[in-house]
């Protein structure tokens, strides 16, 4: 009894260590930002529940969830000067700031009050120090006014033609790592955005929907080309930027396909995991 109790509790012991050796000690700042006085998403909640969890589950990274932009610097952040808790050392507070990220996941929308300091401080977390950016559903609806985050992030919402439906998706990219888990061809039921600003000579599409199976006389339909990304891939300077609308629905961050596909692409943010975002143009063949 003794000898089969102490070669469970060694296996034990044993599957914790090696958890702790696979545990890159990666951290990712998520942040849903629901203080907008325009729409909000019911989602944002769950889907950073989801984010944390499947860093927690796989043990890849720890994730710090806000719902503000206040640790989007590269800054000590100090206490006001009429803080309730006066500080004794040096005032500056228990906060992190973009220096001891990895990676930021971004479910926000809108016009976020950062400084023109907090802009460039987030812009060289990526391009100059190498770190990884992935957006989620309405991070292409952010920042009209700021040139540098289209850039970054590659295009800007246009519209939602089909609202929420079964949504027909080619996956283009079955090497890259966000891709794996799904088939050439897939059906998702989500709300699929329109992109403008948007060129397949700055990213590497990753999946993008059937135009022979989507009603292309919606008015609201404004792209000529039939080109509808779903989700793409990019260098930004040193860093890594992933991008998908999939994320509309509670019921999206259900799905194990795109838990799989945000897990993965957060790896591949992080720098964990290989994958060619090199740029590539339309690829015919795949539309017959």
């Amino acid at each position: 009894m003794r000898s089969t109790l102490g070669i469970a509790v060694f296996a034990i012991l044993l599957s914790s260590v090696d958890a702790l050796a696979q545990h890159p000690g990666k951290t990712l700042l998520a942040i849903g930002d629901v203080h907008r006085k325009i729409y909000q998403h019911d989602a944002v909640s769950h889907a950073l529940a989801t984010i944390e969890r499947l860093g927690y589950e796989s043990g890849i990274y720890d994730t710090y969830i806000r719902t503000d932009i206040q640790l989007i610097t590269k800054h000590p952040i100090k206490f006001a000067e009429n803080a309730a808790v006066p500080d004794t050392k040096g005032n500056v507070a228990n906060y992190k700031n973009l220096n001891d990220f990895d990676a930021i996941f971004f479910y926000g929308i809108g016009e976020l009050e950062l400084t023109d300091q907090q802009k460039a401080d987030l812009m060289s977390f990526i391009k100059e120090d190498g770190k990884g950016f992935v957006g989620a559903h309405t991070a292409i609806t952010s920042f009209y006014s700021w040139p540098e985050w289209g850039e970054m992030i590659g295009g800007y919402f246009d519209d939602h033609p089909w609202l929420i439906f079964d949504a027909p998706v080619i996956n283009e990219a079955p090497d890259f790592p966000a891709m794996k888990g799904f088939p050439h061809e897939f059906v998702v039921r989500d709300e699929i955005y329109q992109v403008k600003n948007f060129s397949r000579n700055k990213v590497r599409v990753l999946a993008s929907l059937d135009a022979n199976k989507i009603d292309l006389n919606n008015p609201r339909v404004h792209r000529t080309d039939k080109d509808f990304a779903v989700a793409w891939a990019k260098t930004y300077g040193k860093g890594r930027v992933f991008y998908s609308s999939f994320g509309h629905t509670k019921q999206s961050w259900d799905d194990p396909r795109l838990q799989q596909m945000w897990l993965e692409a957060i790896k591949w943010a992080m720098g964990l995991t290989p994958g060619d975002a090199q740029p590539r143009p339309l690829n015919t063949a795949q539309r017959r």
